[in-house]
């Protein structure tokens, strides 16, 4: 088994810096644009055998280290009950949103071991024939919450921070809900065979400081807390607002993934010493030419300088019209690449 991933989480030294990327199983891949031109997302996803096809199919193009599971973060939602759809240009739509407080009380408990084993199952599939990590995901309560009111979600939250605002105790039943429940996924899918977990707070950057501290973290922080109890190794994805990092550091997770809107060094500077680091390229590098994002590519890892606990990969998901070839120059540079040994009065910048 190729470890890079896992020992990076543990802040081990590594021969070769671990290297993956956010929606590595699509997009970008001309036999993923084969298999969803006549099969839905969702329907895929619950065919465990296809889904577990999509999910090993970057490694046929690029030598990553890790595997991402073929899922979406509104998955779990309805094993409560909810009725998802998919829309062209807008994603997963709830039909039956929630737009009150009385709303809160329609969601159905549920077992993800139960409800959710299509999942299980992929990834039960993918350890039996990979050699790489298979990394599962949930969505952390905040960005899964922006699925769930109002049905859609707006660039800024703002439906959701309205409820939030409007509704505070109906939102930590909701937020309350969802923390446990993607906890309880996210240890199911560790059992199953998932190497690691990476949460998803995609939308977090919406939100004041203020705002985050009491209407975010603690939600997070209870699911971190979780998967902490039952070590499973975890991934804390937060993009948006560099302001808010100390705060999303504060919630939890093994490392913290990062977007290109802080330099490396200086997001770890602030997430400190003791945790591990995930990033941060830009994905619109990628589109500009193997040149270009293996300049920046070399400035990310120029950052890192070699210290134990780097995880390389894009700042957000790869972007639709991405070249597999300019990935796979990336993922070769990365493995290549040999940072120049610090001095002591250096800070990496």
């Amino acid at each position: 088994m190729n470890d890079r991933l896992l020992r990076a989480l543990r802040r081990e030294p590594v021969d070769r810096t671990p290297v993956w990327f956010m929606r590595q199983a699509g997009r970008a891949l001309p036999r993923y644009r084969e298999s969803r031109a006549s099969r839905d997302m969702f329907e895929l996803i619950r065919d465990p055998e296809a889904a577990a096809e999509i999910t090993a199919l970057p490694l046929e193009y690029f030598p990553v280290d890790a595997a991402v599971l073929y899922a979406d973060l509104s998955t779990p939602l309805p094993a409560a009950g909810l009725r998802v759809e998919l829309r062209a240009g807008s994603g997963p739509v709830v039909l039956d949103p929630v737009t009150g407080p009385r709303d809160v009380a329609r969601l159905r408990p549920f077992d993800p071991r139960r409800e959710l084993d299509f999942v299980l199952e992929q990834i039960r599939i993918l350890t039996r024939r990979l050699d790489v990590p298979v990394i599962g995901f949930v969505g952390a309560p905040f960005t899964l919450c922006s699925y769930v009111v109002q049905g859609s979600r707006s660039r800024e939250a703002n439906e959701l921070k309205a409820f939030l605002w409007a509704h505070p105790a109906a939102w930590d039943r909701l937020a309350s809900f969802w923390a446990d429940h993607l906890a309880e996924f996210a240890i199911a899918q560790h059992e199953a065979g998932a190497a690691a977990i990476q949460v998803f707070d995609s939308w977090a950057g919406t939100l004041a400081p203020e705002d985050y501290e009491t209407r975010a973290l603690p939600y997070s922080r209870r699911l971190f807390e979780r998967l902490e109890t039952a070590r499973v190794p975890s991934i804390h994805f937060f993009t948006g607002n560099p302001a808010l990092l100390p705060l999303a550091a504060a919630a939890g997770g093994d490392a913290l993934g990062i977007d290109w809107r802080i330099p490396l060094d200086r997001a770890w500077e602030i997430v400190g010493p003791d945790r591990a680091i995930q990033g941060n390229l830009d994905p619109a590098a990628l589109l500009a030419g193997t040149e270009t994002a293996l300049r920046k590519t070399r400035e990310v890892l120029r950052r890192a300088g070699g210290r134990p606990g780097h995880i390389f990969n894009t700042g957000h998901g790869l972007l639709p019209g991405t070249d597999p070839q300019v990935v796979r120059a990336v993922v070769e540079c990365v493995h290549a690449y040999r940072a120049r040994k610090r001095q002591p009065h250096e800070t990496g910048r």
